[in-house]
């Protein structure tokens, strides 16, 4: 009788560890529906367990205190963490324990204002919109990474930045200024000197050229054209520039009434380069500013072909021919 009882104690303890043990290390918590699990600066342990808990990535969080407890887990680390599907609590507990997060892949495409940088970090990242604009309108904040608040644009160039989520817009600004640095090389800074440009007047042109045109081929020629008129003293009369005075990136023509906002960044009243760019540019436009062709061109207009490419031009008198083309069949397009 004693041998059946000992060993159906036995049995028992034997079922609980393989239960215990099933629990900890081999049943699964729900992935959330989103894939992260986000835990923001400042929440404390029963926070983040009722957070878990609400977002039904686990039960009733007695294994997950049991197993926080077994790991020493109690300080919380902020971030985002990705919770795959197989996720046992033990994995998951020592994940957070560990601040293994996973780190948010911010693309830099084109973007035109620093609002609008503005709006899309502070909805990848766990900082606001509002801090970035109080981090790019600081001059000391901008003067360490060597910019300032007009020319800060320069240093966001179009390339895949791996950040974590709960980083400050401060250390986001500060990647960028380093990816800057990186692109920077010795030679594209001897291509700008040899230009007479710096580097952010360069990304300033380039950001110009990317504007008026999507026609790869017709970067360098545009470059070169723009590069004379600097040269000359002439203005660059770009109407790229007119648009974002304006702030009506839609427009498709430019009238006189246009290109006399007042603005800094109007080339057709202010000669040489507007304060910063315009844009992010893209990295082939700006080699394309720095090894442009030498040319005798002075203008350039779109094609009437409409195929995206331009014509060149070396005087005003074959520029005008070329552009009342144009402007014709705008007018047979009723394009206003």
């Amino acid at each position: 009788m004693k041998k059946k009882t000992l060993l159906g104690i036995t049995a028992a303890l034997l079922l609980i560890l393989v239960f215990t043990g099933w629990k900890f290390f081999l049943a699964s918590v729900h992935p959330p529906q989103k894939k992260y699990f986000y835990i923001s600066t400042g929440e404390s342990f029963s926070s983040v367990r009722q957070h878990l808990r609400d977002s039904a990535i686990i039960g009733q969080p007695l294994w997950f205190d049991w197993a926080a407890k077994a790991v020493g887990f109690k300080n919380i680390r902020p971030g985002r963490y990705e919770i795959k599907p197989g996720t046992s609590i033990m994995s998951l507990v020592r994940m957070l324990k560990n601040g293994r997060q996973s780190p948010v892949n911010f693309v830099v495409t084109k973007i035109r204002t620093r609002e609008t940088l503005a709006a899309r970090i502070g909805k990848a990242f766990e900082c606001d919109s509002l801090d970035v604009i109080n981090f790019i309108n600081s001059p000391d904040s901008l003067q360490s990474l060597g910019f300032d608040s007009t020319t800060i644009m320069a240093a966001v160039l179009p390339l895949t930045y791996e950040v974590n989520w709960n980083t400050t817009a401060g250390t986001v600004m500060r990647q960028f200024a380093a990816a800057y640095r990186n692109f920077w090389t010795d030679t594209r800074k001897e291509k700008a000197r040899t230009l007479g440009l710096t580097p952010v007047e360069v990304v300033t042109l380039a950001s110009i050229i990317d504007e008026e045109t999507n026609a790869p081929a017709d970067r360098a020629p545009i470059a070169s054209v723009y590069l004379n008129r600097l040269a000359k003293g002439m203005p660059l009369q770009a109407d790229p520039t007119v648009k974002y005075a304006l702030r009506e990136f839609g427009l498709r023509r430019i009238y006189l009434v246009h290109t006399r906002v007042a603005s800094p960044y109007n080339t057709y009243v202010n000669k040489g380069l507007p304060p910063g760019p315009i844009c992010t540019p893209t990295l082939q436009t700006v080699d394309a500013v720095l090894d442009a062709p030498k040319t005798s061109y002075f203008y350039f207009v779109a094609s009437p072909r409409f195929d995206g490419s331009h014509d060149f031009s070396a005087t005003y008198e074959e520029h005008q021919k070329k552009a009342k083309l144009y402007q014709q069949e705008l007018n047979k397009r009723n394009i206003h």
